[in-house]
């Protein structure tokens, strides 16, 4: 019987397998020359080389709480565990947390104290683990993941995104996420040059 069969989250067959951890092994050496959006700003990060989303080799967080206010199919009554990435390779300039994405407002955290936070989450009883803006720091939260799951993370993943990933970051997430959360915004490629800095955009999402 599959994971679903199982009602577990889809990351835990690939950490008992060793797949998990391979794939982050293989996600943080990419950060070498990093293709994590469709930048493709190919910087070594861990050498503390940035690009457009100005983060190096750590992720950085700015907050991580019980969210009450996400939808009510995944806020439940117990809330969405839900840890809120800095920085981002878009440029909105209708940006709601605009301290956060383009201002960096947050602190750069080591694997396993990303790890913890999302244990931290399940702690609290939430529904699931509910990360935003993750387009940047997939290695990094691939890693965490891998070190929470060995230590006992069972919360199905949301990936609240805003829809700019690259096929790379996608390929690494293939069996991980359980539940994708794109925040659409354009299909016009002038109104994404002028919104968002990224005219390819809609051919992108």
């Amino acid at each position: 019987m599959g994971a679903l069969g199982r009602n577990e989250p889809a990351y835990l067959a690939l950490h008992r397998s060793g797949e998990l951890q391979a794939r982050a092994r293989q996600a943080i050496a990419c950060l070498a020359q990093c293709r994590f959006c469709p930048r493709i700003c190919a910087v070594n990060r861990l050498a503390g080389e940035t690009g457009i989303c100005k983060t190096g080799r750590l992720a950085r967080v700015s907050s991580s709480f019980a969210h009450m206010g996400e939808e009510e199919c995944l806020r439940g009554w117990r809330g969405s565990g839900t840890i809120f990435f800095a920085r981002c390779s878009l440029r909105c300039v209708f940006c709601q947390n605009f301290a956060i994405s383009q201002g960096g407002m947050g602190t750069e955290l080591a694997p396993h104290r990303l790890a913890q936070l999302m244990l931290e989450m399940q702690d609290l009883g939430c529904h699931n683990l509910n990360l935003v803006t993750p387009e940047h720091v997939v290695p990094q939260i691939l890693e965490a993941l891998d070190i929470a799951a060995d230590r006992g993370l069972a919360l199905p993943i949301v990936y609240n995104t805003s829809a700019y990933d690259s096929m790379a970051s996608l390929r690494l997430l293939d069996g991980v996420v359980d539940i994708y959360m794109p925040d659409f915004k354009f299909w016009d490629p002038h109104l994404a040059q002028r919104y968002l800095k990224a005219k390819d955009y809609p051919e992108v999402a």
